[in-house]
């Protein structure tokens, strides 16, 4: 929780700068942030910081309102994020992989990466391509299992290499292993043995990527 007392002689630090030096009153902060003096003096009494015209005050003098609420240094900050890459993550879109109900909502958010799994994925550039989405079923087990957030690099679709992918198909999106038929078919090949293969024509099919790696969705 950001202390009120703090920010008052932050504030006051940069007033002070601004004007040479001399010395800043509640009246000057008051009137900094565009607020009544009498109504700054209760707000300071109640310790009831006015986030807004902090907001603008620090933005006006492109000032980190992090360091300026929290004392966080701006290149401590920097640090931190650097630490963390994000892709693109379609928590509503369930890939099949054992029959499960669909679901097509394209909102995205953000799924934020540690430097350990941005290697194992294929580095910073590697994971520009990807998307991530849920696996929904069993049918790839134990490469994939229920529930797992898997990654997708969506410039790799040529099927004929092997891997697992992720297809549309007439009956829905899935994850599969595919086998090109000379007949012009497709099999969409399953992990778990106790699932058939599933053969589907290969101009029903659209491959939208190559499952690069997985985890678990337990957090």
């Amino acid at each position: 929780m950001p202390d009120f007392k703090e920010i008052v002689s932050r504030i006051k630090d940069i007033l002070s700068d601004e004007l040479g030096n001399k010395k800043v009153f509640d009246g000057d902060i008051a009137d900094a942030l565009g607020i009544k003096r009498f109504s700054f003096a209760t707000m300071k009494s109640r310790k009831r910081i006015p986030y807004k015209e902090i907001l603008e005050f620090c933005a006006k003098r492109k000032i980190s309102i992090n360091w300026l609420m929290f004392d966080q240094v701006v290149q401590s900050i920097a640090d931190q994020s650097e630490k963390f890459e994000r892709i693109h993550y379609f928590r509503d879109i369930y890939a099949s992989a054992g029959g499960g109900a669909l679901s097509h909502d394209e909102q995205s958010e953000f799924l934020s990466l540690d430097k350990e799994m941005v290697n194992h994925l294929g580095g910073k550039q590697a994971i520009k391509n990807m998307h991530a989405l849920n696996v929904i079923g069993d049918s790839m087990e134990p490469t994939l299992n229920d529930g797992d957030i898997v990654f997708m690099d969506k410039e790799s679709t040529n099927p004929s290499k092997n891997g697992v992918y992720i297809v549309t198909t007439p009956a829905g999106l899935f994850i599969k292993r595919l086998q090109l038929k000379s007949d012009g078919t497709v099999a969409l090949v399953s992990d778990n043995k106790i699932y058939t293969d599933e053969i589907v024509n290969s101009e029903d099919i659209r491959v939208l990527g190559k499952v690069i790696g997985a985890m678990s969705n337990n957090f």
